[in-house]
This record gives structure tokens, sequence and C-alpha cells, in this order.
């Protein structure tokens, strides 16, 4: 198994690499679709802007605020990340990476003009990105991974075991 500091590096660095992909993507599409639409089947490429988060919750609010709330919750779950790495079952690292890459993307994007770009749209779902997708697919993971292997409760000493 490798070291504490290999995992979280790892994680890390899969963090980096999501959003560098995401950023990428992210600019080729402001550059690209500004007045087209390519089908590729199921879904099509199609530049949206999303001044909200989640299915453009809050996008009436100031975005210095959105932008500081979302900075806050990205940063809250790095250190969850890096506190818990060491100790993370192989499924619950790679699905916080997941998560803190898309978030990183979305709060880097976000802060350059206040919106998070977009451009994948299924007809029937709002326009998403694959920020979004990475941070659903992470967030489904850690439930299904604590689903499968719940943390055992840590005894209190007293016999109980310190819930309640």
């Amino acid at each position: 198994m490798a070291s504490p500091t290999r995992r979280r590096l790892a994680a890390g660095l899969g963090a980096a690499a999501l959003a560098a992909v995401d950023l990428g993507v992210k600019a080729w599409a402001v550059g690209s679709l500004q007045e087209r639409v390519i089908p590729l089947g199921p879904v099509e490429l199609r530049l949206a802007y999303n001044a909200g988060v989640a299915f453009s919750v809050g996008a009436g609010v100031p975005t210095w605020l959105v932008l500081t709330i979302t900075a806050l919750v990205t940063a809250a779950v790095g250190v969850v990340a890096w506190r818990t790495g060491a100790a993370l079952s192989r499924g619950r690292l790679p699905a916080l990476a997941l998560v803190l890459g898309g978030a990183i993307a979305n709060v880097v994007d976000r802060a350059g003009d206040g919106v998070v770009t977009d451009y994948l749209h299924s007809r029937w779902f709002p326009t998403f990105n694959i920020a979004d997708t990475a941070i659903v697919t992470g967030v489904a993971l850690l439930v299904l991974v604590t689903l499968r292997h719940p943390t055992p409760a840590t005894p209190s000493g007293d016999g109980t075991s310190g819930i309640g």
C-alpha cells in the first residue's frame, strides 16, 4: 500500500489534472461554440453560462458572495481530503479527488468573469461541464463506497459506541 504522503499527492495531482482538463475544454468551448451547436448523439455541445451554482440556484446573488461560498466549500473539501487521505479506503480518496478537482475548476472559472462556463447539453437536463460531472460522480462514489463499507464507530472506551 502506498504511503499516506503518496496517496495524498496522487489525489492532489489527480484533482489538479482534472481541473486543468476542464478549464482547457471550457476555454475551447468559449472560443469555438459562440454561435454554434455540435450534435453528438445524446448530447450536444452548446455554450452556456451559469451565474449561480447547481441548476442556476443563486443566480441573482452577488457574484462575490457565490464565489466566496464556493471557494470556502472547495477549501473545506481539500482539507477533508488532506486530513483523511492517509486513512481513507481506496474508493473514498479518489472520490474526494473528483469532487475537489471539479470544485477547483468551477471556482477558477467563476473567478474570471463571475460565471461558470457550461457546454454539455442533453436536451432534457440543464447544460453542464466536465467539472460538474466529476463532482456528481465523486459524490455518488462516496455514497456507494460508504454504503458498501461503512466506517465502523470508534468505541468511547466505556462500553458504549459513542453515539447519542
